[in-house]
């Protein structure tokens, strides 16, 4: 029986709207003193690191209410995310807090309307200026709708509604044709009868939840009818049902509608109408001759939200019967007992394997109907305006893998993704295709609207870079203000249903925005490492169902693969077709992902019964005599076609996977925990291995003869027990390029690449220790000595040493430790050298403060704010709520100290600032010099050569999200939030280091 898939892909949006001390970052001993920046060369030129472009730098989804923006303020808006250094914002019409929705005159102010059309072309015009690039929602909210479109249009969105009638054995049914179970939506007037059958009632075929129908007893009722009404006598033996079939709209809007005047309805999906439908509405009503000039100017993509076409029941098109016996040869009526819908619950099945069969060649078909009419001509229309097409193309049951390798840009997002296989099966249609970018609507949180920490926000992306994410749109940044909003300002979630939404307002309503420019160049340094060169992933999972948004892995290298740092990415069956999908040294699409082997296993969505399309079949047979290893998991030896199969397909496929089970490259298993076996036998094994199971994420890109490999502390999904602990290990990496090869560690919050100095090199690659908090990340690159500009040249690295930390640093090799003595290290050609160092401080707790706050409270209007000065003097460190003072207080926070350093510190020493608990963003300055940006989710600095004999002042800026001002300011809404701790709590200690070179 078909595992249960929802139609809309999962629970609906509005589903969810309405629910309620380890060192600083680095690997094998690479440590911040020292690092040198980034000039490399070949594809690494320029400041490729430090300085990442506007290009892929972060990017925000931009909350507006409808056209009721002014130019002025939406110029404004996109000069403080310039600012910030954010690359560009997303444009979409989104109020769900809003209840009132008159306020917003749609008559004068909706999506699409003059002042609307003046907001976007005040936007670009200063984007260009700015140098970020503006995207567009083909429509208002989601799914995708244009005003002009009635319920009853043939552009519109349709569906089947079927009607039933019981009619026992013998028995005579004179009345009407059976109405629909379900009633049709407000403002729909029409509809057409598609079909009346009878079928015989089989309880043999019958599930928990299913009627069983014995698919040789339909019978084909439709030339009977006769104005609307139906005689007819059921055969004397069996009970029997009367099914109508009813064509009409679903007269969906946009979520949190209305948006315009005349209403916008969803369109169809797969048909050429619909989409015309969208076109046509952008030709006729937007695209005037100024936003064609500044969409050339400063347009990025347009965009479309996840495909929730929500109907109780089958989403349809007219054209559906005719396209699936185009592909199948079949008539699609006999079949639609078991297709029909009632509140995406299925209502009827015949006969297990046939149920199976014919559900998958419907939606294959509707798959293709959409891929075809919606995202392939979206998207050459999007070509046609020098534009792209981003689109999340989930929500359905349908093949989002081909989807991805079909759009310029799939999105994923953090919230409706179920974990970071999700993600691969978008990432392997990108890189089947050949396209570079798999963005990700970030971040959103259902009832924490300013209440999201940073910290929180990167520990949920970590993994999904892992996963082959490499664009952020941060949800979200709401315009400033509408009619009746309170104190900081516009929010398009919150309140939603009277209480805190979901998603964030960023901007400079919020006090971390301080610092939002140490987040956007952190996330813009992720982004420039996953976009360079191409994509290296292990091993391909082929899916026979391309559905995604789904949580369903891979059984082997989800569950025991990634662990040991096996990385995979999910293909289906249209990828194949694709003009990468070819074999060079054993390699599939060896110019892009350069996979390693092929794993086959069961339909996951089908009870992981082991299928295979005979022409998928001979498709991995044609790999695998091209040198392609394989490994097939389950009893493909008797598999089944997916769809129903034509005469004598089953024994043609059997005959075709025979072939591929007999050749040497190619191994077949019964037992999961036997896939790793078979892997090794066929001589394949990770880029990146790790000697025991861990929770470290890997993502490999290769750029000439530079390996580049991103390392994320996470995990599969956010919402698996336990949660990550720090960890604290060797890992082997292997490089592609031939010579001299050493690795560098490139910190992605400060820009600088550091040649690494303690590691070891054999046949199997570079090993080197990885030290992570939970979600924190780092990058580690392989090449040529020189790469990053450091004068080390082929100079030896350590192998081993007793000290610390072993660096090199502007002079050379040098050790590291916290404690004086003499310490030995085994150097790479051999030598074993000792260095003596000399006292070293002991650690300090830092204690004695001076708290200056800037606490922020409601100003005279919705967008303005009075900030409160405060001082306080603390004895020891505590969370703001936790001070009676600032309890409810919200804001910006200077801590200052003093701390004394013995005459005999000297330029050998150094010191690392561990901070303990900070909330939420913070920079440090020591002795009036601000350090670069420090890692959010490991609060230690290494201040370097920075201190100095005697006194030593040290400041840490916190800044603090507004919930706990809120509160108090708004009871209503966010008083039932519990106080979040703010502020520096500590513990806070310096950790004094002494260095000396080993040659």
């Amino acid at each position: 029986m078909q595992k249960p898939v929802p139609q809309r892909g999962g629970i609906s949006r509005r589903t969810v709207l309405a629910a309620g001390a380890a060192t600083a970052l680095t690997v094998a001993g690479a440590a911040h003193a020292g690092a040198v920046p980034l000039n490399g060369p070949q594809q690494l030129s320029g400041d490729w690191f430090g300085t990442p472009p506007r290009s892929v730098r972060p990017r925000f989804r931009w909350w507006w209410p409808d056209g009721l923006v002014d130019p002025a303020e939406i110029a404004r808006e996109i000069d403080q995310i310039a600012d910030a250094g954010f690359g560009g914002a997303e444009i979409a019409a989104v109020h769900h807090s809003i209840k009132d929705k008159s306020v917003l005159d749609t008559a004068h102010h909706g999506w699409g309307s003059a002042p609307w059309r003046e907001g976007v072309e005040a936007a670009l015009r200063q984007a260009a200026r700015r140098g970020l690039t503006v995207d567009l929602t083909l429509g208002p909210s989601w799914p995708v709708a244009v005003p002009g479109v009635t319920p009853d249009d043939e552009a519109a969105a349709r569906e089947l509604a079927y009607g039933r009638v019981s009619v026992p054995a013998g028995t005579t049914y004179q009345g009407p044709v059976p109405e629909p179970v379900r009633a049709a939506a407000s403002g729909v007037t029409s509809r057409s009868l598609l079909a009346v059958q009878a079928a015989r009632v089989e309880p043999a075929n019958a599930t928990r939840k299913e009627t069983g129908l014995d698919l040789a007893g339909v019978q084909d009722l439709t030339a009977s009818v006769v104005d609307g009404g139906l005689t007819w006598t059921a055969p004397a033996e069996g009970d029997w049902v009367l099914l109508s079939y009813w064509q009409r709209g679903t007269a969906q809007q946009p979520e949190s509608g209305p948006h315009s005047a005349p209403a916008a309805y969803v369109v169809d999906h797969f048909s050429p109408a619909g989409t015309a439908a969208v076109t046509g509405f952008w030709e006729r009503s937007v695209l005037t001759g100024p936003v064609r000039r500044l969409l050339k100017a400063a347009g990025g993509t347009f965009f479309e939200d996840s495909v929730e076409l929500e109907t109780d029941s089958l989403v349809w098109t007219p054209a559906l019967p005719e396209a699936f016996e185009k592909r199948t040869g079949r008539s699609l009526l006999p079949y639609l007992p078991a297709l029909v819908l009632d509140k995406s619950n299925q209502v009827f099945a015949f006969e297990a394997q046939v149920t199976r069969q014919i559900r998958h060649d419907f939606w294959e078909t509707v798959s293709h109907l959409f891929n075809t009419h919606h995202v392939t001509a979206l998207r050459d229309w999007a070509h046609s305006l020098g534009m792209e097409l981003r689109s999340q193309p989930y929500g359905l049951q349908t093949d989002a893998i081909a989807s991805a390798a079909l759009l310029d840009i799939p999105e994923g997002e953090s919230l409706g993704f179920k974990n970071l296989d999700d993600y691969r099966c978008l990432a392997g249609g990108r890189d089947m295709a050949g396209h570079t970018v798999l963005s990700c609507e970030s971040g959103a949180y259902n009832g924490s609207a300013y209440s999201t920490t940073w910290d929180r926000f990167l520990r949920t992306m970590g993994g999904a870079y892992a996963a082959g994410v490499n664009q952020t749109v941060v949800h979200g940044f709401s315009y400033a203000t509408a009619p009746g909003v309170s104190w900081p300002g516009f929010a398009a979630f919150s309140p939603y249903n009277g209480a805190p939404g979901y998603g964030e307002s960023w901007g400079p309503r919020q006090p971390t925005w301080r610092h939002a420019g140490d987040i956007a160049g952190y996330l813009g340094r992720v982004h420039q490492v996953l976009r360079t060169g191409t994509p290296r992933v292990d091993v391909a999972v082929f899916r026979q169902t391309g559905y995604t948004a789904t949580g369903i892995g891979a059984s082997w290298f989800t569950a025991s693969g990634v662990p040991l740092g096996w990385t995979h990415q999910f293909l289906s069956g249209p990828l194949l077709d694709l003009p990468n999908a070819r074999v060079a040294e054993g390699r599939l699409a060896p110019d892009g992902p350069a996979y390693k082997a092929l794993f086959v296993e069961g339909d996951f969505f089908y009870s992981s019964t082991p299928t295979l399309a005979l022409t998928d079949a001979r498709k991995l047979l044609s790999l695998a005599l091209a040198g392609l290893p394989m490994v097939l998991l389950g009893a493909f030896d008797q598999a089944l076609t997916p769809g129903a199969p034509d005469a004598d397909e089953t024994n043609r496929l059997r005959e075709v996977l025979a072939s591929l089970l007999a050749l040497p490259n190619v191994r077949r298993v019964t037992d999961k925990a036997a896939v790793g076996d078979a892997l090794a036998a066929l001589g394949v094994t990770p880029d990146a291995r790790y000697a025991t199971s861990s929770t470290l994420l890997n993502f490999h890109r290769v750029s000439g003869d530079t390996d580049l490999f991103y390392l994320c502390n996470g995990k599969h999904a956010e919402t698996v027990k336990p949660p990550v602990a720090a960890i604290d290990h060797d890992i082997t990496l292997r490089p592609t390029r031939r010579g001299t090869t050493v690795p560098y560690l490139l910190d992605p919050w400060t820009g600088e690449a550091t040649r690494v100095g303690r590691y070891t090199e054999d046949d199997d690659g570079i090993t080197l220790r990885v030290t992570l908090e939970p979600g924190q990340a780092t990058v580690v690159a392989l090449g040529r000595p020189g790469l990053f500009g450091d004068r080390n040249g082929d100079r030896q690295y350590a192998v081993a040493s007793d000290a610390d930390s072993v660096l090199f640093t502007g002079r050379g090799l040098a050790v590291r430790a916290t404690a004086a003595g003499t310490y030995t290290t085994r150097l790479s050609r051999g030598r074993t050298v000792t260095t003596a160092l000399p006292a070293v401080p002991a650690p300090v707790s830092l204690a004695g403060w001076r708290l200056d706050v800037e606490d922020w409270t409601p100003g005279a209007a919705p967008t303005e704010t009075d900030v409160v000065r405060r001082t306080l003097s603390l004895d020891a460190l505590l969370p703001w709520s936790q001070i009676p003072e600032l309890a409810d207080s919200a804001g910006i926070g200077r801590y200052r100290t003093t701390v004394d350093l013995p005459a005999d510190w000297s330029a050998a020493h150094g010191a690392h600032l561990e901070l303990g608990v900070v909330s939420d963003t913070f920079r440090v300055t020591v002795n009036g010099t601000r350090l670069a940006p420090a890692d959010r989710l490991h609060p230690a600095v290494d201040l370097g050569g920075r201190l100095r004999p005697g006194s030593n002042v040290i400041e840490v800026e916190v800044a603090t999200p507004l919930i706990n001002r809120l509160r108090v300011a708004q009871p209503a809404v966010f008083g039932t939030a519990a106080r979040q701790a703010y502020g520096l709590s500590g513990p806070v200690r310096l950790v004094p280091y002494v260095q000396g070179l080993v040659d």
